[in-house]
């Protein structure tokens, strides 16, 4: 999936439309940040059971999913906004992408 693209109708982890599983709407980023995920539409969908909250790779279950979701998000930011890796950081406090995605920008 490319970094921008957010298709609202279909479950962001796997594909599948909901119609077996509904899709929940769930904000990327949590806690303080989730009005800044709102505003920002840095939300996606995913499978109730099986990509949100119970399933082997669910984002509510595996780290290593949440950590995709926060990069993707952290990517969607940076391109819809102009922002810079710094810009980023100052807005979410933090920076989810790996120094080699950075494309040699200081973290």
């Amino acid at each position: 999936m490319d970094y921008t693209e957010s298709t609202y109708d279909s479950c962001w982890l796997c594909g599948r439309n909901g119609s077996a599983d509904p899709l929940d709407r769930h904000h990327i980023f949590r806690g303080p940040n989730r009005d800044k995920s709102e505003k920002y539409g840095l939300v996606v969908r995913l499978c109730h059971f099986r990509c949100h909250l119970y399933g082997r790779y669910a984002v509510h279950n595996n780290a290593d999913t949440m950590a995709a979701l926060h990069q993707f998000g952290q990517r969607k930011a940076m391109a819809e906004n102009g922002w810079t890796t710094e810009d980023f950081i100052r807005e979410f406090g933090r920076n989810y992408l790996d120094l080699e995605d950075n494309n040699g920008e200081n973290a």
